[in-house]
């Protein structure tokens, strides 16, 4: 069983940043944040896996930045230019599972942190 401990959030207004954190007990190939707003389902946001590549989606592209430390079993979420709908619980996931060249992230297979709040004011 993998652990996944996430660190990070709070409350900023809009243009400010926040770096949330993800230990992981061990090792992960795989590893992503999600984020889920009030009455709203989960969003993927952003995975990096164990070659350091790394994707997003559309709407923080050129905001976020995800990244691993050397020995990858943290993950980093570096989120600037924050606007009141990144609002939400950000969430890491973890996962060795991959198809096709991508990670599968929110499998059956995939291990989740308790989860941090970001909130951003206007």
């Amino acid at each position: 069983v993998v652990q996944l401990v996430e660190s990070g959030g709070g409350s900023v207004q809009a243009g400010g940043s926040l770096r949330l954190s993800c230990v992981a007990s061990t090792y992960v190939f795989c590893m992503a944040w999600f984020r889920q707003a009030p009455g709203k389902e989960r969003e993927w946001v952003a995975v990096v896996d164990g070659r350091d590549n790394l994707k997003y989606v559309d709407s923080v592209k050129g905001r976020f930045t995800i990244s691993r430390d050397n020995a990858k079993t943290t993950v980093y979420l570096q989120m600037n230019s924050l606007k009141p709908e990144d609002s939400g619980i950000y969430s890491c996931a973890a996962s060795s599972v991959v198809r096709a060249g991508r990670c599968i992230t929110n499998g059956a297979d995939s291990y989740w942190g308790q989860g941090t709040q970001v909130t951003v004011s206007s």
